[in-house]
C-alpha cells in the first residue's frame, strides 16, 4: 500500500510549459504528478534556460528525454512537497536541488568508473512547470539539501557546472596554460570562470560581442572574433613562440569551430570538443597534424554524482559566481517568449523562469 508524508496540499493540476513539437510549447493545466515509493515530489522555486532546451524547442523533441508532447526544462531546484515510503533523508519543506539524471551504478560504464556513460542512465524532465516527481534512482543518488545561503537561481545551475566541471578536470588543465575557448554561451562562462580558477589564461572567442563583454568581465585574459580571417593567428600570437594553445575547448558544437580548434593548438596539446554537433555531422580531421603533433582529441558529455556535489560545493564556497551568468527572470507564462529571444541572440545568457 503506498504511503506518503503529505503536506496538506490538495490541489489536483499545475501550471506547466508543454512541448508539442518545433517551436510549439504551451502553458497549460496538467495533473500533478504521483508518487510512489521511494519518489518525492517537488515543488519548483527556479528553473533556467539552457542551450539543450533550446535545441530541444528548435528541433521539437529530444532523442534521449522528450518524446512530445512533454512538458520540459531540466535545470531547476525547488522544496520537497511529498515525500514517498521508503525515502530517507527528506521531508516537506525540505529546500532541496536536484540533477536531471543518476547513474545505476550497476552496468559495465558505472563499474567503469563512467557513470556519465550509464546504459541505464535515468533522465528527468519537466523544470518549466509547478510540480516535478523525482523518480527513486536520482532522489538516492542525485537529489541534495540546499544550503540556506544558496539561492534557488544559483543552485539551479548545478547541473551545468557539474558537467563543466568534469571537461575541465579530464582535459587536465594545469596552472599556467593557455586556454583558446571557442564560444562563451552560458557554458563557455561558466568554463571562463573555472579555467581562471585554477590559475590559467583563457583566450575567448565569440561572435556576440555582449557575450565576449561578458567572457572579459569574468576573467578571460583575451576576447576574439573567430569569423575574422585571422583569428587562428591572433590566437597563435598571443602563446608562447607563437606555438599555438596548451588546451583548446570547443563550446559551440558546429563542424567549422571543431575544425578551427584543430589549428589553434600546439604540438601535444588537449582539444577538447565539448560542443555537441548535429547528429550525422561528418568532420574531416588531418591526421598527418594528429599524429605528427601527438595531439590528445578528447569529448565529454554529463556528468556524475561526484561532479553534481563539486558544483554545488563551488556555488555554496562562492568559488563559482552563478548569478554573473542569469541576465533576467520571466514567470512561467513567458516562456515562449523568453525562448525566441534566446534563440536571436538578443542579449541574455541564462533567464530564471519562476514558476
Amino acid at each position: 500500500m503506498k504511503e506518503l508524508i503529505k503536506t496538506g496540499n490538495e490541489k489536483k493540476t499545475m501550471t506547466a510549459a508543454v512541448l508539442y513539437g518545433k517551436n510549439d510549447v504551451r502553458i497549460e493545466q496538467v495533473p500533478i504528478p504521483g508518487i510512489g515509493r521511494g519518489e518525492v515530489l517537488v515543488r519548483i522555486k527556479a528553473a533556467l534556460t539552457c542551450g539543450t532546451d533550446l535545441k530541444t524547442y528548435r528541433q521539437g523533441f529530444h532523442a534521449r528525454m522528450i518524446t512530445p508532447p512533454s512538458v520540459f526544462g531540466h535545470e531547476l531546484s525547488g522544496v520537497v512537497e511529498e515525500v514517498g515510503e521508503g525515502v530517507d533523508g527528506f521531508k516537506p519543506g525540505m529546500r532541496v536541488v536536484t540533477a536531471n539524471s543518476a547513474p545505476c551504478n550497476e552496468c559495465f560504464f558505472c563499474r567503469k568508473n563512467r557513470a556519465n556513460l550509464c546504459e541505464n542512465l535515468q533522465f528527468i524532465n519537466g523544470a518549466y512547470a509547478e510540480f516535478i516527481k523525482i523518480p527513486e534512482m536520482i532522489v538516492r543518488r542525485n537529489l541534495l539539501p540546499l544550503p540556506d545561503s544558496v539561492d534557488f537561481e544559483e543552485a539551479a545551475m548545478v547541473e551545468p557546472l557539474a558537467c563543466v566541471l568534469r571537461a575541465v578536470e579530464q582535459t587536465g588543465i594545469e596552472e599556467g596554460d593557455t586556454v583558446a575557448l571557442i564560444g562563451t554561451g552560458p557554458i563557455g562562462l561558466m568554463f571562463v570562470q573555472t579555467i581562471k580558477s585554477l590559475g590559467a589564461r583563457v583566450i575567448a572567442l565569440d561572435k556576440e560581442e555582449y557575450r565576449l563583454n561578458a567572457a572579459k568581465s569574468m576573467g578571460a585574459d583575451h576576447v576574439l572574433d573567430p569569423t575574422h580571417s585571422n583569428a587562428v593567428e591572433k590566437v597563435r600570437d598571443l602563446t608562447n613562440g607563437n606555438r599555438g594553445a596548451d588546451v583548446v575547448i570547443e563550446a559551440v558544437g558546429l563542424k567549422e569551430t571543431w575544425q578551427q580548434a584543430m589549428k589553434m593548438i600546439r604540438r601535444g596539446g588537449t582539444i577538447n570538443l565539448f560542443g555537441g554537433c548535429p547528429s550525422g555531422t561528418q568532420i574531416p580531421l588531418d591526421s598527418t597534424l594528429i599524429h605528427y603533433s601527438e595531439i590528445t582529441v578528447r569529448a565529454n558529455f554529463h556528468h556524475t554524482p561526484k561532479h553534481i556535489r563539486a558544483a554545488l560545493d563551488a556555488i555554496h564556497s562562492g568559488r563559482f559566481n552563478a548569478k554573473s551568468l542569469i541576465t533576467g527572470r520571466e514567470n512561467l507564462a513567458s516562456l515562449g517568449n523568453v525562448l525566441e529571444r534566446l534563440l536571436n541572440s538578443a542579449g541574455d545568457l541564462k533567464v530564471a523562469i519562476i514558476p
